[in-house]
């Protein structure tokens, strides 16, 4: 039994940051971001059941050709994957009533849709590319103990050798092969740069002095087993390594918009996003 501090609930009964009860969401579950996203995945479902909002956490719950789908705004940032993802994986694994969890546990669909930009000069702004490996450059893994796939822990020494400037343990994690099969098997595949911020964390320098002011460009010219870090984006690690910790499946779809090596940015983002949502939700319901 997990007591009230660790398992915190709203009066009434939903769990405390994303205001949901476990009846409330789908096994297959879309990430944004943004909040204001949510609309702009939803409004292809073919009905909405459930609209639930709490902070920057807002949630449409419908079904789109006969398939249930949740879509959440987790807001920027894996502090924020931190909290979204625990309490998904509560919502489907523990007993609300006992405080204990299940005999048997259940597995998530997780599909992140997001933003990101471009760290290699052959990647054109508007492609739609799925992330293989993520690395955090965060430190949201110092707090969880995993287990770590051999590859995981090949291509985490590769990069704390490489970029060997750092402070901090850059951790590794993969998304679910299921997903990539399903979802990505036509898109370009890559290796996601996760930062824990937008500026400095990104080796953008407005009026401060960066630790690391070469990371970006060291993270261009990173190989590893014939792949390249090809984007920088600031949630999909923690996403991927919390989805495999807990026994979910996850996957980036990420839409460049910007590019880092050539300084740009697309002059449609919306357009481009919007393809990836139509893509997304076009595989996730396709009939078999």
């Amino acid at each position: 039994m997990i007591n009230d501090a660790e398992l915190i609930l709203n009066a009434d009964g939903s769990i405390y940051h994303l205001n949901l009860k476990p009846h409330e969401i789908a096994d297959t579950i879309i990430f944004v971001g943004d909040p204001d996203r949510v609309t702009e995945v939803s409004k292809y479902f073919d009905s909405i059941e459930i609209k639930k909002a709490k902070r920057e956490f807002i949630t449409h719950s419908g079904s789109l050709n006969g398939k249930k789908l949740s879509v959440i705004s987790t807001g920027i940032g894996t502090d924020n994957i931190d909290i979204v993802l625990t309490e998904l994986d509560a919502l489907v694994n523990f007993d609300f009533n006992t405080r204990a969890l299940k005999r048997e546990m259940s597995s998530l669909d997780i599909v992140r849709i997001g933003t990101s930009g471009s760290i290699q000069g052959n990647i054109a702004m508007g492609t739609i590319l799925a992330s293989e490996y993520a690395i955090g450059f965060d430190t949201l893994m110092q707090y969880y103990k995993k287990t770590d796939l051999p590859e995981e822990l090949i291509l985490q020494k590769e990069v704390i050798e490489f970029f060997d400037e750092l402070t901090f343990k850059p951790y590794v994690a993969h998304a679910s092969p299921k997903l990539l099969n399903l979802l990505a098997y036509d898109l370009p595949k890559g290796i996601t740069m996760t930062a824990p911020g937008f500026y400095g964390p990104q080796g953008r320098n407005l009026r401060s002095t960066n630790m690391y002011p070469n990371l970006i460009r060291k993270a261009n010219m990173f190989k590893f087993d014939n792949r390249q870090i090809t984007n920088l984006e600031m949630e999909t690690a923690g996403i991927y390594a919390l989805s495999n910790m807990y026994g979910h499946h996850a996957i980036s779809i990420n839409a460049i918009l910007a590019s880092r090596v050539q300084d740009t940015f697309c002059h449609n983002p919306a357009e481009i996003v919007d393809q990836a949502i139509q893509l997304v939700l076009q595989r996730l319901t396709a009939k078999s």
